[in-house]
């Protein structure tokens, strides 16, 4: 284990039993230490003080291009993925190829788009439960799409999807990618996507209202800026005239972002880079594995995929249908947070699960086996 991943797991102050991280990850010691550094700093407003709010902006961007390899200047921070995606898919014309299955933020703004503008239909793409993957979309492909949607990890599945793949199928149309349920463990090639939104709140641990969208030069040049502000032009305060958006990322804003917020996701993401994606993402891939072999163990039928390349942090598990309501009774006796949807219930672990978390899910599996 190398220094940099020891002080990243160290910043992990959550209580044990913590196993929730793709519903919203607590945030980082680092990231509580700036929020309340901001805190007091806007309080008081000393002279001059929150002049300096302004550069969490650039440091932000500069942050997110670390990890996406985007240029800065092409970036935008946002409150979060579902604002994002709504300027993308706004600004789509023809078809967009998306799975009904997504997480509702990527179909609701395709179908809202349709509605509104009547510019954008969507198609609405079959999958094998849910896995959106290259030879599916390559088979419902049609001229008339020019877009293709999709998360980099399904959140009810934890199928991450191959994004190499799917460029290689699509050709040049634009693919957009809502890449919270996985940014920041998961080492995926975002520079082959022309629209990539995310938020904070989960593995990155940076809290709510955090959040940016990644633009290609083929995104800036096709994707129009429906919801453009007063800080979506090239003027500084555009008084008495309305100029033209901006040609660049910038356009997609609405007004002065959240520079707390600002401040505390580039906090979170400086943290990540320090480390690493791929360092972050093998200590992930180790404990999820940790939490399938307990699953085995206890015969609780394991619903997700069990390849390395194909799963993040997620492990779903599906037990006997009448037994389901024993399991999550057992989980929260225990003191594990988990999420439950349907049959299924979800594991998210991150690299700062610890022992003492793995004990007490071992604790409620063994609660559970022994009919209590």
């Amino acid at each position: 284990m190398s220094e940099s991943i020891a002080e990243y797991r160290a910043g992990f102050v959550e209580e044990p039993g913590y196993l929730d991280y793709a519903g919203v990850g607590p945030i980082s010691h680092a990231v509580q230490q700036e929020l309340t550094g901001h805190a007091e700093l806007f309080a008081r407003a000393r002279f001059g003080s929150l002049a300096q709010l302004a550069h969490e902006d650039a440091r932000v961007r500069a942050a997110a291009s670390a990890l996406t390899r985007f240029p800065a200047d092409q970036i935008v921070f946002q409150p979060s993925t579902s604002q994002g995606l709504m300027h993308a898919l706004f600004g789509v014309t023809g078809d967009v190829l998306v799975s009904p299955a997504e997480f509702p933020s990527l179909p609701v703004a395709v179908q809202r788009a349709a509605d509104a503008l009547h510019v954008v239909t969507p198609v609405w793409l079959e999958t094998d439960d849910g896995k959106v993957t290259p030879a599916g979309i390559r088979d419902q492909l049609t001229d008339a799409v020019t877009a293709v949607a999709v998360s980099l990890v399904d959140s009810r599945t934890g199928y991450v999807a191959d994004l190499d793949g799917i460029r290689q199928v699509i050709g040049d149309r634009l693919l957009i990618v809502d890449a919270i349920q996985g940014f920041g463990v998961v080492d995926a090639p975002y520079e082959v996507a022309d629209v990539v939104a995310t938020g904070g709140q989960k593995w990155v641990r940076a809290g709510w209202g955090t959040g940016f969208l990644a633009l290609s030069d083929r995104a800036l040049a096709e994707i129009t800026p429906v919801f453009t502000g007063w800080t979506g032009t090239d003027v500084v305060e555009p008084w008495d005239a309305v100029p033209p958006y901006s040609r660049s990322a910038h356009a997609f804003t609405v007004s002065n972002p959240d520079r707390v917020a600002q401040a505390c996701f580039a906090t979170a993401l400086e943290e990540i880079a320090r480390v690493g994606v791929p360092e972050i993402s093998a200590a992930v891939s180790e404990l999820a594995e940790r939490v399938i072999d307990l699953a085995d163990e206890y015969g609780i039928p394991v619903a997700s995929s069990r390849a390395a390349n194909e799963r993040a942090g997620i492990v779903v598990i599906e037990p006997e249908p009448d037994t389901l309501t024993r399991l999550t009774a057992s989980l929260h006796n225990h003191g594990v947070t988990t999420r439950a949807r349907g049959s299924h219930v979800r594991i998210s672990v991150h690299a700062g699960t610890t022992e003492d978390t793995l004990a007490m899910l071992r604790g409620a599996f063994t609660s559970y086996s022994n009919g209590y």
